[in-house]
């Protein structure tokens, strides 16, 4: 393919929440943020690791402990590494090993996406992964960004059978992509579902959803979390140079997500 805590019951996942029509997805990177996100009123979870990275496979341990705490849908990434969406052939061993064990461990959906080197969706790979991933619903995330035409991408992900599309509109943020996720809706005429994505916020949730037609948006609604620790060393970085101080966290704070919740279900 060339390059290509206490203890409590596991709970299943109850069916996703709309709010007057619209649902929030919450990507989370924790169990404290997966927790937040159902208690503020999500309709579904993408579970993540490194959201600094812009989302990577979680451990099958997160996923564990995160179904035994939310009766959502937990949609979970498979994606082997940051950078691009242009994977060789063992890191599509990886991939395909991970789908198998998400599956097997409650994964309610699952999110990937594949490109190819002059930015096609690379249909082969992606038709490959879906067949690993049935029965379960899959997401096709940002690597839609990426793409050369995206009204060609759109119309190969309706063909090869993806649920929905993960976008910023192939700009920033979802607010600066919002005239193209408009013609993504005209274009998909209810053949996929477009879910924009990427700096969405209190402050422009509204306009995106009013502006878009959309049914769905993702975000991440998260805080910065002090840590705990009361003796520091501030000589040491445990990442790179440019990486997030290791005192401070970024959770789903539940506040930011009632309040998005609360900004969807009063839209008409």
């Amino acid at each position: 393919m060339g390059t290509r805590s206490p203890r409590v019951l596991q709970l299943a996942a109850a069916p996703a929440r709309m709010s007057e029509g619209f649902l929030m997805e919450v990507c989370v990177d924790s169990v404290e943020s997966a927790i937040a996100a159902d208690r503020g009123g999500a309709g579904r979870i993408e579970l993540c690791s490194s959201l600094l990275e812009g989302g990577i496979t979680p451990s099958v341990g997160l996923l564990q402990v995160v179904k035994q705490y939310v009766r959502i849908p937990v949609y979970v990434m498979i994606r082997p590494r940051g950078g691009d969406f242009l994977y060789t052939d063992r890191e599509v061993e990886v991939m395909r090993k991970d789908i198998e064990l998400m599956k097997a461990h409650g994964a309610d959906g699952l999110v990937l996406g594949a490109l190819t080197e002059d930015g096609r969706v690379d249909a082969e790979l992606c038709m490959e992964l879906l067949a690993a991933c049935r029965p379960l619903p899959v997401t096709f995330h940002r690597a839609f960004d990426m793409v050369h035409d995206p009204a060609v991408a759109l119309e190969m992900l309706i063909s090869l059978g993806f649920e929905r599309v993960l976008t910023s509109g192939l700009d920033s943020s979802a607010l600066e992509g919002l005239p193209l996720i408009k013609r993504l809706v005209e274009q998909a005429k209810g053949r996929i579902v477009i879910m924009p994505g990427g700096g969405i916020s209190e402050r422009n949730l509204q306009r995106i959803l009013e502006g878009s037609s959309v049914q769905e948006f993702h975000c991440s609604a998260r805080s910065t979390k002090d840590s705990a620790m009361k003796f520091r060393n501030s000589s040491v970085n445990m990442g790179a140079s440019l990486s997030a101080s290791e005192y401070s966290q970024k959770v789903a704070d539940v506040t930011k997500v009632r309040t998005l919740n609360a900004i969807a279900k009063n839209i008409v």
